[in-house]
């Protein structure tokens, strides 16, 4: 496997403006419309149409609604591999956190020559499983309150 680049996007106001107004024509296009393709046709070009998977479009309406809110958008695929920068930078976290929860076994990665890279998929199923451990720490904080009469 080859590592991959994560280029972000980051919409500037206009980007913002345009995202917000396009967005509920798209997700109003999805909810009255199954279809497993969606014909696209440019404005200046009637005659040629795109045939586009519906998924495709499901996935541009969910980058839109970053971009509305003026988030910073990256598609990377689930198979690529990262180098350690990049999945800490997914994450919002430091590179050495990163490499401490590596040799923790807390994420898969592999490691190439003396680096290591870890695939999207394993960054994914540690993010499942640390909301899993939130959700769980936060249910029994909310259990003992209750026993102890605070709420």
């Amino acid at each position: 496997m080859t590592t991959c680049t994560v280029d972000q996007v980051t919409p500037g106001p206009a980007d913002i403006d345009s995202a917000h107004e396009a967005l509920p024509h798209i997700k109003a296009y999805l909810a009255q419309h199954s279809q497993e393709t969606v014909r696209l046709v440019v404005d200046d070009d009637q005659d040629e149409a795109l045939e586009v998977p519906r998924p495709a479009v499901e996935l541009l309406a969910r980058i839109l609604a970053h971009m509305a809110a003026g988030e910073s958008v990256s598609l990377v695929p689930t198979h690529a591999e990262l180098t350690t920068q990049q999945a800490a930078d997914l994450l919002h976290v430091s590179r050495p956190f990163l490499i401490g929860l590596l040799e923790a076994g807390e994420i898969e990665y592999r490691t190439v020559g003396k680096h290591r890279r870890v695939k999207v998929e394993s960054l994914r199923q540690y993010l499942r499983a640390d909301d899993r451990r939130r959700r769980d720490a936060a249910d029994e904080l909310s259990a003992l309150s209750q026993e102890m009469g605070l709420t």
